[in-house]
């Protein structure tokens, strides 16, 4: 039964593609953060992760190798950021916007000869009998496979950072970085694999936006996604599941404006289109507050560069 137009089935399970690359993109900078580490280059991670998989993708004509072929761009992209950062204490909020910068330039000039190239398509995992049940078969069983994962990686992120003892140090790390070094921890080694890995996860949002969500390279193709999952992870209070639901949120928002515009709505859609940035920059404003941070929980030792000889 449609709701003023608008297909309420249809409207989630949209909604739920929608969140992919943003929840991938925000679970791997919550871990990032718990280390301790504030990395605003997401946006480049993630663009650079869309090109890198989309060129991958068309060279070997097999989708999941694109995956591969973004997680690795965007955690090469990322390792630039950790040596700036972890071994020469090169400012974290500077080179993170500096990443970002580069990030959108050089995928550009590589992305330069596939415009007007489709990718190979990624097909819906086969749930049988399940896709056909009423509502739900829409809303849960026709969604590619990358749907399904993201919610796992959140769950798995969740489950080691408060189960295991590897999330125990992340954490540690992050709160307080010379306890955790005076432990015999190596926090300069753990900082560094906690930014590959959300590099990892950025470079696959992004590629996930190129091969699937609008599968072609145009410029500027993750438009914002970055700063969006930078925004939700402070939304999310730096837990997993609130990541989670933030995305779907912030997706909600996207998909609502373009099925109102769809059904001839009369509100402005250009109000709810700007919305999340708006929103964006409220909760990066507020984090850029020393108050803003303590009352939202923040890893104590959030941005700050450690060096074992002090």
């Amino acid at each position: 039964m449609d709701i003023g137009g608008i297909n309420p089935a249809i409207l989630i399970a949209s909604l739920m593609v929608a969140s992919v690359p943003i929840m991938l993109a925000a679970i791997g900078e919550l871990v990032v953060e718990k280390a301790g580490v504030l990395n605003l280059g997401v946006e480049g991670m993630m663009i650079m992760g869309a090109i890198c998989g989309f060129a991958t993708a068309v060279a070997t004509g097999n989708p999941y190798l694109g995956f591969i072929g973004g997680a690795l761009g965007a955690a090469g992209l990322s390792l630039i950021f950790a040596v700036l950062t972890q071994v020469f204490l090169a400012n974290q909020v500077a080179t993170g916007l500096a990443l970002t910068l580069f990030g959108l330039g050089l995928s550009s000039m590589i992305g330069q000869g596939y415009v007007g190239i489709k990718p190979p398509a990624t097909g819906t995992v086969p749930f049988g009998p399940l896709a056909d049940i009423p509502f739900l078969g829409t809303v849960l069983f026709r969604h590619d496979w990358m749907v399904y994962v993201s919610i796992g990686i959140v769950a798995a992120v969740w489950a080691v950072l408060k189960y295991t003892r590897t999330g125990l140090i992340l954490r540690a790390v992050g709160e307080s970085h010379d306890a955790a070094h005076a432990l015999g921890y190596k926090v300069t080694r753990i900082r560094v694999l906690a930014i590959l890995f959300g590099g990892a996860l950025a470079g696959m949002g992004g590629a996930y936006v190129s091969l699937i969500r609008v599968p072609q390279w145009t410029d500027g193709i993750t438009a914002g996604a970055g700063w969006i999952a930078l925004a939700i992870v402070v939304f999310a209070s730096w837990k997993p599941w609130r990541v989670l639901l933030g995305a779907y949120l912030f997706g909600g928002i996207t998909v609502l404006q373009l099925n109102l515009q769809a059904a001839g709505a009369r509100i402005p859609v250009e109000y709810l289109s700007m919305s999340p940035y708006l929103i964006t920059i409220l909760v990066l404003v507020i984090m850029s507050s020393g108050k803003g941070k303590a009352a939202l929980n923040a890893p104590a030792a959030l941005g700050q560069n450690f060096h074992a000889s002090r």
